[in-house]
C-alpha cells in the first residue's frame, strides 16, 4: 500500500484552505442563534440540498459504503438509497408541515402536541440517536487519516473532532449549507472518477462476476433479507426524524424553496453509494488482506495519479468532517434550546444561546472522542444504521401523529412511545436473533401505541374543536 507524498500534501492543504475561507466567509451571515440554527429562513434550494447531503454523504456514503461492499457487495448501497428515497418522501410529504409548524426543533413540535413531559423524553434519545451517527464519522476520519498520514488512531481521533469543531462552530447551518454545496461538487467529480476507474480496472460486469461469487456480492440483501430491509428502513424514518434535515428544511427563504432542496437531494444522494460500492468491489478483488476500512482511501493512494488524488482525499476528508459537523449542530441545538433554556436557564437570551450551543459542540465532540477508543474496529455503517433506526424508533410515530392528526392521540401514551420504542430497540440487540433487526418491532410498537392512544382519545371526546387549537398542521 501506498502513503501520501509531497504532492499529495500540497493538493489536500490547498483544497482544505479553500473550504475553510468558504466557511468563515459564511459565519458572517451569523448575527443570531436563529441565524446559526435555521439562517434565519433565508436560504436558498441549493443551500438547503447543500446542507442534507453535507450531513448526509459522509463517511457512512462513502468510506463507510466501501468498506460493507468489500465484506458483503451491493447490500452496501442500502445506506444512501435508503437516504435517498426518505428525502424524497420528506420534500412531498413532511416539508409542509415541518415549514409550518414554526419552530426551530423536532422537541419542540412534539413538546407542543404531547406537553411538557414528552419535550425532554424525545430530545434525550434523538440526541443519543444523532451521537451514534458521528462516531461513524470519526471512526470512518480515522480510517482516512491513518492512511494517509501513518499517525495512530488517537492522533487521527484528534484531528478529526478538532476539524469538525472548526467547520461548524463559527458558521452553523450557512457553515455546513454553503460549504455543503462545495463540497457536493468535489466529492461528485471524486466518485465519478473513482468510480470509473474502478469498474474499468476491474474489467467492467463481467470482470466483476468472474472474480467474486454472485452470493453475497451482487445481491441486495447479501447480509439477509431483514437485516438490509430493515437498514434501508431505518434512513427512510431517520431522515424525517432527525433535527438535522428538519433545520435545513426550515432554513428555506419559502415553502417551495424547502421542497425544491429536498427533492434536489432525492436525486443526488442515492448514485452516490455506487461509485463507493464499486471501489469496495475492485478491492476486495485486488487486495483481499486489506483492512476493509481503509479501501477507499488505499484506492486512492494506489491507484490515483498524486495531482488528482490530492483532491480526492482532501474531499474525502471535507466529507467526513462535514458530515459529523452537520450533525454536531444538530445535537448542539437540541441541548441549547431543548435541554439548558428549558431546565436550567428558561430567560437564556440570545445571546447566551448561541454561546452555549458552541459549548455543546465542543462537549459533544469530547463525548464522542472518549466513546470510540473502544469501538475503534466496528463496521462504520453499522453506528449509521443503529442511530437512524434509534432516532425513528423514539420520535417517527409521535411526531407523524402530531404532524398529521394533531389533538387526536392521547399525550401519555405518545409519551409512552417515545420511551418504549427506543428500548426495544435497544434491548432486542440483545434478545432477538442475529437475522432480526429490533428496529421493525421497535416501529410496530410505536406505532400501537399511538393507535391506542388515538382510539383512547376518540372514545374521551375531541369535544368543542379543542384538539384544532393543539394542532400543529391541519391539512
Amino acid at each position: 500500500m501506498y502513503s501520501l507524498n509531497f504532492q499529495h500534501i500540497l493538493g489536500i492543504m490547498a483544497t482544505l484552505a479553500g473550504i475553510t475561507l468558504l466557511g468563515i466567509y459564511s459565519g458572517k451571515n451569523i448575527r443570531s442563534s436563529s441565524d446559526f440554527s435555521t439562517g434565519s429562513r433565508r436560504a436558498n434550494a441549493w443551500i438547503i440540498a447543500g446542507t442534507i447531503t453535507g450531513t448526509l454523504v459522509g463517511g457512512a456514503s462513502t468510506i463507510g459504503t466501501a468498506q460493507l461492499a468489500y465484506l458483503y457487495g451491493l447490500s452496501a448501497w442500502w445506506f444512501t438509497l435508503g437516504a435517498g428515497l426518505g428525502c424524497f418522501i420528506l420534500a412531498f410529504l413532511f416539508c409542509e408541515p415541518f415549514y409550518k409548524a414554526n419552530k426551530e426543533t423536532i422537541p419542540q413540535i412534539i413538546m407542543g402536541e404531547y406537553g411538557n413531559t414528552a419535550g425532554p423524553i424525545s430530545s434525550v434519545f434523538v440526541s443519543i440517536g444523532i451521537f451514534l451517527n458521528i462516531v461513524a464519522q470519526v471512526l470512518a476520519a480515522i480510517a482516512l487519516i491513518t492512511s494517509m498520514f501513518k499517525v495512530n488512531t488517537l492522533l487521527a481521533a484528534i484531528a478529526a473532532v478538532s476539524l469538525m469543531a472548526a467547520y461548524v462552530i463559527f458558521g452553523g447551518v450557512w457553515g455546513t449549507g454553503i460549504v455543503g454545496v462545495a463540497k457536493l461538487l468535489l466529492i461528485y467529480i471524486s466518485l465519478i472518477l473513482g468510480g470509473v476507474m474502478a469498474y474499468a480496472g476491474a474489467g467492467g460486469v463481467e470482470g466483476l462476476r468472474t472474480s467474486l461469487p454472485a452470493f453475497p456480492y451482487f445481491s441486495l440483501f447479501g447480509r439477509g433479507f431483514w437485516i438490509d430491509f430493515s437498514a434501508g428502513f431505518s434512513l427512510i424514518i431517520g431522515v424525517l426524524s432527525t433535527q438535522t434535515y428538519f433545520q435545513a428544511v426550515v432554513s428555506g427563504k419559502s415553502l417551495s424553496e424547502a421542497r425544491k432542496g429536498a427533492f434536489l437531494s432525492a436525486l443526488l444522494i442515492p448514485p452516490v453509494g455506487i461509485p463507493g460500492i464499486l471501489i469496495g468491489l475492485y478491492m476486495r478483488m485486488k487486495h483481499p488482506g486489506l483492512n476493509p476500512a481503509a479501501a477507499f482511501p488505499q484506492f486512492v493512494l494506489s491507484y490515483f495519479n498524486p495531482w488528482i488524488g490530492e483532491v480526492v482525499l482532501a474531499t474525502l476528508l471535507i466529507a467526513v468532517t462535514g458530515t459529523g459537523a452537520g450533525l454536531t449542530l444538530g445535537i448542539s441545538t437540541i441541548m441549547a434550546k431543548d435541554i439548558y433554556k428549558y431546565f436550567f436557564n428558561k430567560k437564556a437570551g440570545d445571546r447566551t444561546i448561541l454561546r452555549v450551543t458552541r459549548y455543546s459542540i465542543i462537549l459533544v465532540l469530547a463525548m464522542t472522542l472518549i466513546f470510540i477508543s473502544g469501538n475503534i474496529k466496528s463496521l462504520i455503517l453499522k453506528w449509521s444504521f443503529m442511530s437512524m433506526g434509534l432516532r425513528g424508533a423514539t420520535v417517527f410515530a409521535p411526531l407523524c401523529a402530531a404532524l398529521f392528526m394533531p389533538g387526536k392521540v392521547n399525550s401519555k401514551l405518545a409519551v409512552s412511545a417515545m420511551v418504549v420504542g427506543p428500548l426495544s430497540v435497544f434491548f432486542g440487540r440483545f434478545l432477538l436473533p442475529e437475522s432480526v433487526d429490533p428496529l421493525l418491532p421497535g416501529i410496530i410498537i410505536t406505532f400501537v401505541l399511538i393507535a391506542i392512544g388515538f382510539f383512547a382519545e376518540k372514545r374521551s371526546g375531541w369535544g368543542d374543536d379543542r384538539w384544532k387549537k393543539r394542532g400543529l398542521f391541519l391539512p
